[in-house]
């Protein structure tokens, strides 16, 4: 599998062993036996080319190989790529991979692969662009996902933005320990906030990082008095947004500053300041 160029972002494909239960599962789910078409078409040698038809825009960016080679293999098919892992789309319908294997599993693996290509280089290519334009404007901090992905694709698609050179987030609720609004909102039942800390702190162990999630400049700062990693500016205007972090910034200068809410890729240049640390958007 070829790496990502130079300059463009990378992320280490899953192990084998998930990919393969993913491309299963996909296929399962596309293909349960059985498949009349497929099979009047027989094992005969084939050979296919996917074809990208909407590349060449601007971040244009081809991402989701290791998932769709793994589909083709659990197909009984072999994939060879014109077009590299994270590299920029041609213009125009190009060839991205030759595909060979016999007839029937081309069939069976061809429309599973290219809607993973398709939703992956979605992603990687919105990533890549709102990446540029925190860069055009002089900002060097992260450009980040959320954890609203896909029910069953979670994995494609975190994948997807590392490709396009943004920060995959926490995976899951067992990774970053984050108290959002709803669990403020229980806080006041457990002693209030600095409790609600201490007791997750003790739950999570020494080794992981704690964001919390607040509305304004007052509820950032107790979050970070009470001992938070990072505090998640959610939907404050820019401008208020701005002024908080850097109050946060000023008090406690250690604590990593994350905005999150109305950021798209026509808003961000709004959104990027010197005390933001990392910006979070849905790609």
């Amino acid at each position: 599998m070829a790496r990502s160029p130079p300059g463009r972002g990378w992320t280490p494909a899953p192990p084998p062993h998930r990919l393969r239960a993913l491309a299963r599962a996909w296929l399962d789910e596309d293909a349960p036996w059985p498949d009349a078409a497929a099979a009047a078409a027989g094992d005969a040698a084939t050979r296919a080319e996917l074809l990208s038809k909407a590349g060449g825009g601007p971040g244009g960016v081809l991402a989701g190989a290791p998932f769709a080679e793994a589909v083709f293999g659990v197909s009984g098919c072999r994939v060879t790529w014109r077009v590299p892992e994270g590299a920029a789309l041609p213009p125009g319908r190009a060839v991205v991979a030759e595909v060979e294997g016999p007839a029937a599993g081309v069939l069976a693996g061809e429309r599973v692969a290219l809607n993973i290509l398709g939703r992956c280089s979605g992603v990687a290519s919105m990533a890549a662009r709102a990446v540029g334009v925190a860069r055009a404007r002089g900002w060097a901090g992260v450009v980040a996902g959320t954890r609203k992905t896909t029910p069953g694709f979670r994995l494609a698609e975190k994948y997807a933005l590392g490709v396009g050179g943004a920060d995959p987030h926490r995976a899951g609720l067992g990774g970053l320990i984050m108290l959002k609004d709803n669990h403020r909102a229980l806080a006041a039942a457990t002693g209030g906030l600095e409790q609600m800390i201490l007791g997750v702190r003790q739950a999570g162990g020494f080794t992981r990082r704690l964001e919390v999630e607040c509305s304004s400049a007052e509820e950032a700062l107790a979050a970070a008095g009470a001992g938070a990693d990072i505090i998640l500016l959610d939907n404050l205007a820019p401008q208020e947004l701005h002024a908080a972090a850097a109050q946060v910034k000023a008090a406690h200068p250690g604590v990593t500053v994350e905005a999150s809410g109305g950021i798209v890729l026509e808003t961000l240049p709004q959104f990027l300041g010197p005390h933001i640390d990392m910006k979070m958007r849905r790609a």
